[in-house]
């Protein structure tokens, strides 16, 4: 046989062999013949092993789509829809109805229930909240009373009726209900769990009320009279009243209820004014100083509490703001703590003459005698003279034997203001 031949027998058996095989080709009507089927399915199932069969249908077609061929792109019919998205919105609503008719389930009634008691124990209630959430509570175990066999107390507070209703969580997780036998016990449970968690939502909380109804809740107004209803706004004269009578804790939930700098300003003031009684606002005012606001700064010197000393060595360190840093010493000097004398003393070398004035005056309210040799020096070789008179007056205050000794040399200084210091110093 010729080679020709041999040629035309070869192509002969290949086409042979290729009709043999069957077409494996994925195309958009096979799958939209499927999703009829499988929708068809879905319409008849009534057990969870029907519809888990049905998912499972879903999960291949959705795997074929794949396979599907591009679309050509030199097709001039630009509007013709892709069939691959056409088929993939179908399976997205079969998937949407798939989930509808599944359940429903014992775990989503716990999950709901766990949420209600999370609710009751952290939300921040009004009066009239807590009554409304207690009377929710009661009116859910009354409820589930016949799945419980047993009669549910909500108790007489809160805590107590997030403890039943955890109960009942826990009765429905060991009840193992199964989605197809126990479907009415479960859908009992879910409707009740679901009016519980809407009666929670209901009830009253802080959040709730504006800003001057949460005041008036917790007694803010009550201490205002015809006689001392003077400044406008009311909070004004309220906070300074409460103040006057030490109800602190009052003040301080007004400061962050009404929050505004216009007021922050105010409260402020009044705290600054109240002293070393204004030891209950230190926590805010320390956080507030933290931002390195002044008015907070000041606050803390006058209630003298050490723990802010760390906070405020930070805001004198380098040569920053001049008058966060005088107005920051002033209060370190007020505060007094022996831990401050040092990084005041550091200070007594900044380039700004305000601040080494500041720097040594803080040092004579600190009354450290290891400020002595650093505040004589200061005397003698400062350029300003008003930071040595700050100097020698400092050492005045400090007032043991050689501080007075030091500033008493400098009676015949060329400035008024030392010479005026030293004279104090030698008569003492």
């Amino acid at each position: 046989m010729s080679n020709g031949d041999d040629e035309t027998a070869e192509s002969a058996d290949a086409d042979a062999e290729t009709s043999d095989v069957p077409d494996t080709t994925v195309t958009a009507e096979d799958l939209q013949e499927r999703l009829d089927e499988a929708e068809s399915e879905l319409e008849a199932a009534e057990t969870e092993a029907a519809l888990d069969s049905v998912e499972e249908r879903l999960d291949s077609i959705e795997s074929d789509v794949e396979e599907l061929p591009e679309p050509d792109e030199d097709d001039e019919d630009d509007e013709a829809e892709d069939p691959a998205e056409e088929i993939e919105s179908r399976l997205s609503d079969l998937r949407d109805e798939l989930e509808d008719q599944r359940g429903p389930y014992a775990e989503d009634v716990v999950g709901i229930l766990e949420d209600a008691q999370a609710t009751l124990t952290d939300s921040e209630w009004t009066e009239k909240g807590e009554n409304q959430a207690h009377a929710a509570v009661e009116s859910f175990l009354d409820e589930v009373a016949d799945f419980l066999d047993r009669d549910a107390d909500a108790g007489e507070d809160l805590e107590a009726a997030a403890e039943a209703v955890g109960s009942v969580a826990d009765a429905v997780a060991d009840a193992d209900l199964d989605p197809d036998a126990d479907t009415d016990t479960i859908a009992d449970l879910l409707a009740a769990a679901e009016g519980l968690e809407e009666d929670l939502e209901d009830a009253e909380v802080w959040d709730d009320l504006t800003v001057q109804e949460q005041l008036d809740a917790k007694g803010f107004y009550d201490i205002l009279t015809n006689e001392n209803r003077k400044d406008f706004p009311p909070e004004w004269n309220a906070a300074k009243l409460h103040a006057r009578e030490g109800n602190l804790d009052i003040v301080l939930y007004a400061f962050d209820k009404l929050g505004s700098d216009f007021m922050e300003e105010y409260f402020i003031d009044i705290f600054y004014h109240l002293g070393s009684d204004a030891e209950p606002a230190f926590e805010k005012m320390h956080q507030l100083a933290q931002k390195r606001n002044q008015g907070p700064i000041k606050v803390l010197g006058k209630i003298g509490n050490d723990d802010a000393c760390e906070t405020l060595h930070d805001f004198i360190d380098g040569d920053g703001d001049p008058k966060l840093q005088k107005v920051t010493m002033r209060a370190l000097g007020a505060i007094g703590s022996p831990e401050s004398v040092q990084p005041v003393a550091n200070r007594l070398d900044a380039e700004n003459a305000e601040v080494r004035s500041v720097a040594a005056r803080s040092l004579g309210l600190l009354g450290d005698t290891r400020a002595v040799a650093p505040l004589s020096d200061v005397l003698e070789g400062d350029d300003s003279d008003e930071v040595r008179a700050s100097a020698a007056w400092a050492l005045r205050q400090i007032g043991t034997e050689s501080a007075l000794e030091e500033a008493a040399q400098y009676t015949d200084d060329r400035a008024y203001l030392v010479q005026a210091e030293a004279e104090k110093a030698a008569g003492a």
